[in-house]
């Protein structure tokens, strides 16, 4: 992947932002964007929270490897060794970009003129224009959330759809596009009545599979809003053992079923794995903030895609999937910050269905 980072500072020290942007390699997509307001501090200062939320937002991509590009030739030369870091105010930074680095098969950086870099330039700008608002001022948006994030996060209500036949009898249910049942659309009904009371709910996005959009139809009903539809938060692909229980799975291919139970670069048969749907719930989570940042979404999805994203916020291993129980129609709640960390507020709440 490429990662493109910049940062600026009006003042030179003054009020001080960062942006960057990861592009795939081979289609220039933009795959993720990062900005923050940081305060006063000095153009610097501001390069390196670039270089460093860009390497982040790289990691939570599973790049391997990574371009950087930028248009400050003192981090280029330093992060490439051929410069000493003297400053006392830069040696944490570098060390803290090192760290992530390090984290990669491979790094290179490349110095590159203004020009290429507009994008981040764009996005550290806008930091700026953000920190400088003077109701921004006067909401305190410039003070950091406790963990040290910086600016407006995007509140994401992730809600599992209610109860399918296949569920009833804890079948694999992937791909297969199953409606909810009487006891399914109650449960729907139920957390849409619990969500129509929160307040600003912005959106209300839903897997294509019938019983993600019909959970997500009782809401937006509710609130008046349309149900947007994003691929990316669909089910995992079971293969072949679609429609199976635990059991005829395990029996159909055992070894198979047995690593695949505490391996997520295992497949089912014709199916998709686990590390394929992280970066595709990644990829899904990237688009839908870009769109709607700043604002509280209501997610419906499935099982794999909830505890992924919650995997994500909570920045956990692979482990995490295979010791995470979500309910039908179980409410959890993430948001992630513009600079890139995150928080979980809510884990499978159903308090609703009591």
């Amino acid at each position: 992947m490429i990662v493109e980072a910049d940062g600026g500072s009006r003042g030179n020290p003054g009020p001080a932002g960062y942006g960057a942007v990861v592009r795939d390699k081979l289609t220039g997509e933009t795959l993720a964007e990062r900005k923050g307001f940081i305060g006063v501090a000095t153009n610097n200062v501001a390069e390196y929270q670039g270089l460093i939320a860009g390497l982040r937002a790289a990691r939570e991509l599973n790049a391997e490897t990574v371009d950087v590009r930028m248009d400050s030739k003192l981090v280029v030369e330093q992060m490439s060794g051929r410069w000493k870091i003297k400053h006392p105010s830069m040696q944490p930074l570098a060390r803290e970009a090192q760290e992530v680095a390090d984290a990669f098969g491979k790094v290179t950086y490349e110095w590159i003129p203004r020009e290429r870099n507009k994008q981040a330039d764009r996005l550290a700008n806008e930091a700026m224009d953000a920190g400088n608002e003077p109701q921004a001022k006067a909401e305190g948006a410039k003070q950091p959330h406790w963990s040290g994030a910086m600016g407006e996060p995007t509140r994401v209500i992730l809600l599992r759809h209610g109860q399918t036949r296949l569920s009833v009898d804890r079948r694999y249910s992937g791909r297969g596009d199953h409606p909810l049942t009487e006891l399914g659309l109650e449960q729907a009904e139920k957390a849409a009545a619990r969500l129509s009371k929160m307040d600003g709910i912005a959106a209300v996005i839903s897997s294509p599979l019938q019983r993600a959009q019909q959970t997500a139809a009782k809401l937006a009903d509710r609130i008046g809003l349309e149900v947007v539809t994003h691929q990316g938060l669909i089910e995992t692909d079971f293969g072949t053992w679609e429609g199976l229980t635990f059991a005829e799975a395990s029996a159909q291919d055992p070894e198979l079923h047995q690593r695949w139970l505490g391996d997520t670069s295992v497949k089912p048969p014709n199916g998709e794995s686990f590390d394929e749907v992280h970066a595709r719930v990644r990829k899904a989570r990237a688009d839908i903030i870009a769109r709607y940042g700043g604002k509280t979404l209501v997610l419906v999805s499935h099982v794999t895609p909830i505890k992924t994203m919650l995997r994500q916020a909570l920045d956990a291993g692979p482990q995490f999937l295979f010791r995470m129980h979500l309910d039908l129609t179980g409410i959890s709640i993430a948001e992630f910050y513009p600079d890139g960390p995150a928080s979980v507020k809510l884990v499978n709440d159903t308090s609703h269905l009591g």
